[in-house]
């Protein structure tokens, strides 16, 4: 159970690392093609580089997600099995507020002083890459996180 998760994270940390190094390569595509100041103008960069990312992202959803959904069910007493999933429904709904704050966030601290911070309107001249690489660093830090309470976690028996 344990590794199923501990996969879907470390593929998930290759999507975002792969991401970042994509979005790296429009943004230079957009810059020699002089398309940074073209919001509405097409990169000529075919948009297959984009499916090993979400490749990559649904196979670690589905490693992470069964794995987790697994753990609570079966390292739950019997009589806290609905506390169980109510736990890995909460993991879900949590990552998605912090990630919602996240963003906020960053564009408040990137935005200003002529800046449009890496969440401008124009992707050509927004920071998705910057983004992508602090993702990366967060999951990086997450992902050890994982691995040190993971090793030392003693499964329940089942009775």
């Amino acid at each position: 159970m344990l590794q199923r998760i501990g996969i879907g994270l470390v593929l998930s940390l290759v999507s975002i690392v792969y991401a970042a190094i994509i979005e790296r390569k429009r943004l230079a595509t957009a810059m020699e093609y002089g398309l940074v100041d073209m919001p509405k103008a097409v990169v000529p960069m075919s948009a297959l580089w984009l499916a090993p990312q979400y490749v990559l992202s649904g196979v670690a959803d589905v490693f992470t997600m069964i794995g987790l959904q697994e753990f609570f069910y079966d390292q739950i007493p019997c009589d806290l099995k609905s506390i169980g999933l109510a736990m890995y429904l909460s993991i879900l709904g949590i990552g998605s507020l912090l990630s919602s704050f996240l963003v906020s966030f960053i564009q408040n601290m990137t935005k200003g002083h002529g800046q449009d911070g890496w969440f401008a309107d124009n992707l050509n001249k927004a920071h998705l890459d910057y983004f992508y690489w602090l993702l990366a660093g967060l999951s990086t830090v997450g992902l050890s996180a994982y691995i040190y309470f993971a090793r030392s976690y003693v499964y329940r028996r089942k009775v």
